[in-house]
């Protein structure tokens, strides 16, 4: 498990560990930034599964921040 609130990280530990899939929780409500989470999908966008509990049910439009998250991820993850 790897934090999405502390992404500085996550390039050190894909380096470490460059086959792992790497659980990234604390997206929305709690800080994390989806669009800094890219280096947890160098392997492929298949490398990470992100984590927006909260982020998403506490939306006024949840469908609508469902959408937006995995729009951008995967726009980082085929970048």
């Amino acid at each position: 498990m790897v934090g999405a609130t502390e992404p500085a990280h996550i390039t050190r530990l894909r380096e470490m560990m460059p086959r792992s899939i790497f659980l990234l929780p604390g997206v929305g409500a709690q800080g994390g930034d989806p669009a800094l989470l890219g280096a947890a999908f160098k392997p492929g966008p298949a490398a990470a599964l992100v984590s927006s509990s909260r982020g998403i049910a506490g939306a006024p439009d949840p469908a609508a921040a469902a959408e937006d998250l995995r729009t951008t991820l995967w726009e980082i993850s085929n970048a």
